[in-house]
């Protein structure tokens, strides 16, 4: 035996950065949630991308029924590429360097996210965007739920 080896007997310690074997699957939907803002929102950082997702949202929506985005206009751009800009910023530290604590704060985020969406729908919002509701209340629910703990709130998520 060499001084560098260690016994058989004793389990090899996970890296540094994946401290257990379960949270590998909680930080694959960090991961999977953070492609999907980068997908979907890149289009929204810049205003000539923005115009174009625009008038694309605007045509399914007719062709499917489901209304229409109003007109473009200065403001309207503008906030969207907020939105798009923050988002995809995010979405790329979740993927560089997917933590627990970053999950979390995006379950929080997308039910944020998921209230407004309802409450936009509730005003006369086209209808398509029901479907990104549906995504935002699903990741949300899929990061938050492993960090509660019925009997005392929010604590360390159950992966660990």
């Amino acid at each position: 035996m060499t001084t560098n080896s260690r016994p058989a007997s004793l389990p090899a310690s996970p890296p540094a950065s994946r401290p257990a074997s379960r949270p590998i699957s909680y930080l694959r939907v960090v991961r999977a949630s953070a492609w999907y803002d980068l997908v979907v929102t890149a289009g929204f950082a810049t205003p000539w991308t923005y115009a174009l997702v625009h008038d694309t949202l605007s045509a399914l929506g007719r062709a499917w029924g489901l209304g229409v985005l109003p007109e473009l206009d200065p403001i309207q751009t503008l906030y969207a590429n907020l939105m798009g800009s923050v988002v995809v910023v995010w979405a790329v530290l979740r993927l560089v360097r997917p933590l627990p604590l970053y999950g979390l704060l995006d379950g929080v985020a997308r039910v944020l996210f998921t209230v407004w969406q309802a409450y936009a729908l509730t005003q006369g919002a086209p209808r398509f965007l029901w479907l990104f509701l549906v995504v935002e209340a699903m990741f949300g629910v899929l990061q938050l739920a492993p960090w509660w703990r019925p009997a005392t709130g929010m604590r360390e998520p159950r992966v660990r």
